[in-house]
């Protein structure tokens, strides 16, 4: 019993510090936003392509919601998938402004246990939402940068050649995960007590596909602000050039260091710095900004509801 009182209470606690340290990293974070700025560009913006990157981050967050949902094939466990959604949403956006520590895994670990799912399980989940992520990044990157779409500046950290290089070691990352996938006969690993399973090659490939289409999402929503005045798929291979600068800096939501790439590569491109910075802010406040406020309101409702939810779940569990 004495344990047990000891384990709610530091519980209580630990929730607490993890409330509060959300609580200080959105008021850092909005300290370093020029609101009257982010506005400006907002209502000046073009409408027609203003409503079509907005229609695109709603598919961007849907694609991306799909990545729980593979979770939830992978582990097999039977939240509603309307849950698996709403959570993903919420992770989504707080790992985007406030780091991956705070949305990706805190957030995750937070609500899907109050939902009703083991740690273990939600590890799972975690694990295969990251590899989802990045095994789109890494087919895209693979083909833009071993065929030479983006140009780099002369004196820049590396060269063309360098980056080509890069681009065909991708590519073989993927060849090599699918033919795991494929043909690996040991399919059952154990690290640190978690049980790891190779999907099949048709998971697999279902994951290049939905990661991918969320990262050339991602990309469109840029270049539909920029006016289409530069290629498309340079556009996103910048992209995702910034966005492995990004995981480097470690800056919450990659302020300054997407900016600075994008200026960097898309200088010879006929571009104003005007231009791209105003489209950037345009991107932050649709990806970032306005999500985060939806999701601050969906988190709120989730955990109010979160004992009801958990236990309409465990009824539903025990009847399967």
């Amino acid at each position: 019993m004495a344990k047990s009182h000891k384990w709610r209470t530091a519980k209580k606690i630990l929730t607490w510090m993890f409330f509060i340290a959300v609580v200080v990293l959105l008021v850092l974070y909005a300290q370093k936003v020029d609101w009257e700025e982010v506005w400006k560009v907002i209502r000046d913006y073009n409408r027609t392509a203003l409503l079509s990157a907005v229609g695109l981050v709603i598919v961007s967050y849907l694609l991306y919601g799909c990545y729980d949902l593979l979770g939830r094939a992978y582990c097999g466990h039977k939240l509603a998938k309307r849950q698996v959604m709403l959570v993903s949403f919420i992770c989504y956006a707080f790992n985007l402004t406030l780091s991956t520590w705070v949305g990706g895994i805190g957030m995750r670990y937070r609500l899907y246990s109050r939902l009703g799912l083991p740690s273990s399980t939600i590890t799972r989940i975690f694990s295969l939402s990251i590899s989802t992520n990045w095994l789109g990044y890494i087919l895209l990157g693979g083909v833009i940068f071993t065929f030479g779409v983006v140009k780099l500046p002369e004196h820049w950290y590396i060269d063309g050649d360098t980056l080509r290089i890069v681009g065909i070691v991708l590519l073989a990352i993927i060849a090599v995960y699918l033919w795991f996938c494929a043909f690996a006969k040991r399919r059952h690993a154990t690290i640190k007590g978690q049980k790891l399973v190779l999907p099949s090659f048709k998971f697999a490939v279902v994951q290049l596909v939905i990661s991918s289409a969320n990262w050339m999402a991602m990309g469109a929503i840029i270049w539909l602000l920029m006016g289409q005045q530069v290629n498309y798929f340079f556009v996103l291979g910048v992209l995702l050039v910034s966005s492995i600068a990004g995981v480097i800096v470690h800056i919450p939501a990659g302020i300054g260091v997407l900016e600075a790439v994008f200026i960097a590569l898309l200088a010879g491109e006929h571009t104003s710095q005007g231009m791209i910075i105003a489209s950037l802010l345009a991107y932050r406040v649709l990806y970032y900004f306005l999500p985060l406020l939806l999701a601050i309101f969906c988190y709120l409702a989730l955990e109010s509801r979160a004992k009801k939810l958990r236990a309409k779940n465990e009824k539903e569990l025990a009847k399967t």
